[in-house]
């Protein structure tokens, strides 16, 4: 069944970003996000340490110049170390923070790496629709295929 999620979610993303010339955050990023629909403070944790990884780009894009790959690549890494951090230091501070854990090691990075590109804005905009989508149409393809 994840490989239909994959599936439907992949080609919906793509099918968005052509349509629209928006990307939603990452190609697998509505994949992810629509497979925790059901824990809205895992997608809010994800939106939070992305968020402060854009926050720690743009301070360190003072003092040092990153572009392209080197832009990608670290926003991937702070994304990683921030999400590690924040799933490691806070269950330790208290329990009811790992439900705001962040969803997968890469995916706050590539969220961050899309705002940087495109905007916060648009780019909540077309991850929020691509998610909900497939988390619809997964629904849907459930319901008339596997019960």
């Amino acid at each position: 069944m994840i490989q239909i999620h994959t599936l439907v979610g992949l080609t919906l993303s793509l099918f968005f970003t052509e349509w629209f010339g928006l990307y939603p955050g990452g190609i697998i990023v509505p994949v992810y996000l629509s497979l925790y629909v059901e824990q809205p403070l895992r997608i809010v944790g994800t939106l939070m340490i992305s968020l402060a990884t854009l926050a720690l780009y743009r301070l360190l894009n003072r003092a040092v110049i990153l572009y392209g790959r080197r832009r990608f690549i670290m926003l991937i890494l702070i994304g990683s170390i921030l999400n590690f951090s924040w799933t490691f230091f806070s269950g330790a501070l208290f329990s009811e923070a790992l439900l705001l854990q962040g969803i997968g090691w890469v995916i706050p990075g590539l969220m961050a790496n899309a705002y940087e590109r495109q905007g916060i804005g648009k780019t909540f905009l077309a991850m929020a629709i691509v998610t909900l989508s497939t988390f619809f149409s997964i629904r849907i393809i459930t319901l008339l295929f596997f019960s």
